[in-house]
């Protein structure tokens, strides 16, 4: 049976807490469980909603053919469920309800990445999982973030349906627009040509009149094709400015070296154009994480490694962590990621389709499929990526149904108050390397500013009269 930190976990991640009214200060402090999750008539009697166990978590099953969904999937009020049959049943007084849909499993199944231990031979030839072998891709709903619909749908049973007054309860409200964006950059490539092995390269291989490699390598830095820095800052920074930086947060992904071939091309981490980026980054308030060689992602043991390498010619802990190719493959990449210091992954995207990876749009804490344990590693759902959308090999979109694409995930992010991360590369956001990823990324940048401001407007037209109670958000949540 599931552990019940975690089942209290997935409760508290799909409504949130709830507060009970009381006198004086700390009115709203209690918390009350408004939702079980059991089988046992006894222990029904003290919740208010109940959702029935599917057996998912049941030791026959577990782990097993019979933990697997079959397609098609029933639907519970509109919305795919995994386990459990889309059936509702009220006690004669209704002041009970019991839901026979088993979003705890449901919800279980698609954060913790489950499906992608159970298919471990499922992979691709960098040893990924397929987004196209997904459960959400072939069931049809890798677009929508499933997990968030049904926390929606709680929270509304428990405002309509009279539970809150009933039991005199308050709920922290959800805005419709974004806790957070992150604009994050990946220096796999961070120069075309600099220094004398780039002459070389353009001079034997690319077969460049050698005078036209020397200028290629050893022009200023602002001549080279993937020098887009300063542009791309520009745009981030705005944005940053309309939202706040407690909100949009800049990030690079500094790549550690390796001899692997899927980790070309090689730059050194003292290389004095890398440092003039870095300082330019700096200046204007980025923060730096580390990308994993794909050789760590290979050996995971080396995770340890790179982070003391970043920490060694860097001269600070990095911010987040992101695997190359987002090749992490397996629960125990996450587990090596956890015990060399991390807290935040920033790898939870499919390469080949884009979509809610996690079956969620907001950050979630790394239960370990193997042993259901909880950890402190949180995982930040990647919602696009550049080369997703274009490459031939994955989505091969043109623009305006990259720009259509785009425009759905994020909208469905900031309707359920998720975290939106965007990957781009800075050489394309070079016109020279490719056509429309710059236009793309301004465009996106523009939509995100909209959204939010629409939501701002709305929030100052239905906001009701200031009182003096208490901030929830304020407050620390008292543990279960």
């Amino acid at each position: 049976m599931l552990h019940s930190k975690i089942r209290q976990y997935i409760i508290d991640f799909l409504i949130g807490p709830l507060f009970v009214q009381g006198q004086g200060e700390d009115r709203y402090q209690r918390r009350f469980e408004a939702i079980g999750y059991t089988n046992d008539p006894e222990e029904m009697k003290h919740y208010p909603i109940i959702i029935r166990p599917s057996g998912f978590f049941d030791r026959t099953s577990y782990g097993t053919p019979k933990s697997y969904p079959s397609l098609p999937l029933a639907e519970w009020r509109g919305i795919p469920i995994l386990f459990g049959e889309p059936r509702e049943e009220w006690n004669a007084s209704r002041t009970q309800l019991v839901i026979h849909a088993d979003l705890i499993a449901s919800t279980f199944f698609l954060i913790s990445r489950y499906e992608e231990m159970y298919l471990r031979h499922e992979r691709d030839s960098y040893g990924r999982f397929p987004g196209k072998s997904s459960l959400p891709y072939r069931a049809g709903f890798l677009h929508r973030p499933i997990v968030d619909e049904y926390g929606a749908a709680l929270r509304a049973l428990l405002r309509d349906e009279g539970f809150l007054e009933r039991h005199h309860l308050r709920m922290e409200e959800r805005s419709a627009t974004f806790s957070t964006v992150n604009l994050t950059h990946d220096l796999a490539r961070p120069y075309n040509y600099r220094g004398w092995r780039s002459f070389l390269r353009a001079w034997l291989k690319e077969k460049q009149n050698p005078l036209k490699a020397l200028r290629l390598s050893f022009s200023r830095d602002t001549e080279d094709d993937y020098y887009t820095f300063p542009k791309f800052l520009g745009w981030d920074s705005r944005l940053r400015d309309q939202l706040g930086d407690k909100r949009v947060f800049i990030r690079f992904f500094v790549r550690m070296p390796s001899r692997h071939p899927l980790d070309k091309p090689r730059y050194h981490l003292k290389s004095a154009y890398l440092h003039r980026v870095l300082l330019e980054a700096k200046r204007a308030g980025v923060k730096l994480g580390l990308q994993c060689s794909f050789a760590s992602g290979q050996h995971v043991e080396r995770i340890s490694e790179e982070r003391r390498v970043f920490e060694r010619y860097l001269r600070l802990p990095p911010q987040g962590i992101r695997h190359n190719k987002l090749a992490s493959c397996e629960p125990e990449d996450l587990l090596q990621t956890f015990f060399s210091g991390f807290r935040n992954d920033y790898t939870m995207g499919y390469a080949d389709v884009a979509g809610f990876r996690l079956g969620t749009c907001r950050p979630v804490k790394f239960i370990n499929p193997n042993t259901q344990l909880l950890t402190e590693l949180v995982l930040h759902p990647l919602t696009l990526r550049d080369l997703t959308l274009s490459e031939e090999r994955y989505m091969g979109l043109t623009y305006d149904e990259a720009e259509r694409v785009a425009s759905e995930l994020i909208r469905t992010t900031a309707r359920y108050n998720g975290e939106l991360t965007l990957l781009w590369h800075n050489d394309l956001l070079s016109h020279k390397t490719h056509p429309w990823h710059s236009v793309l990324y301004r465009a996106m940048l523009r939509l995100i500013e909209e959204i939010d401001q629409e939501a701002s407007e709305q929030s100052n037209h239905t906001s009701p009269t200031p009182t003096t109670e208490p901030s929830l958000q304020a407050r620390p949540t008292p543990r279960a």
